[in-house]
């Protein structure tokens, strides 16, 4: 059974740091780009960053220089490290797992963040 777990989300102040981490199961984990969207209320989703299987990484232009995420293939898991967060980053953040350039996304359940102002 495949499955993805995330963990880590809740309630920061702006300017604070989080840290997400996703623990997938069922999957061939290092052969997957790996990835973090998020979606705000009334808005669609949005990509956040991807890994590679090779460990090459994509972020969102509204993300780069304050989040970085990262994998370990040893324990399936992959992380987002949120830094100097800002109130839009407010969302629920969901982990993806994709085989592949045109393979669908596999989710896990989301976890929220609230960055108060």
């Amino acid at each position: 059974q495949v499955q993805l777990v995330e963990s880590g989300g809740g309630l920061v102040q702006v300017g604070g740091s989080l840290r997400l981490s996703c623990a997938a199961s069922g999957i061939g984990f290092s052969a997957y780009t790996m990835g973090w969207y998020r979606q705000a209320p009334g808005k669609q989703r949005e990509l956040v960053a991807t890994i590679s299987s090779r460990s090459s990484t994509n972020y969102a232009d509204s993300v780069e220089g304050r989040f970085t995420i990262s994998r370990g293939n040893a324990k399936n898991t992959v992380d987002l490290q949120m830094n100097s967060l800002e109130p839009d980053d407010t969302a629920v953040y969901y982990c993806s797992a994709r085989l592949g350039p045109v393979a669908d996304n596999i989710w896990g359940q989301g976890t929220p963040v609230t960055v108060s102002s």
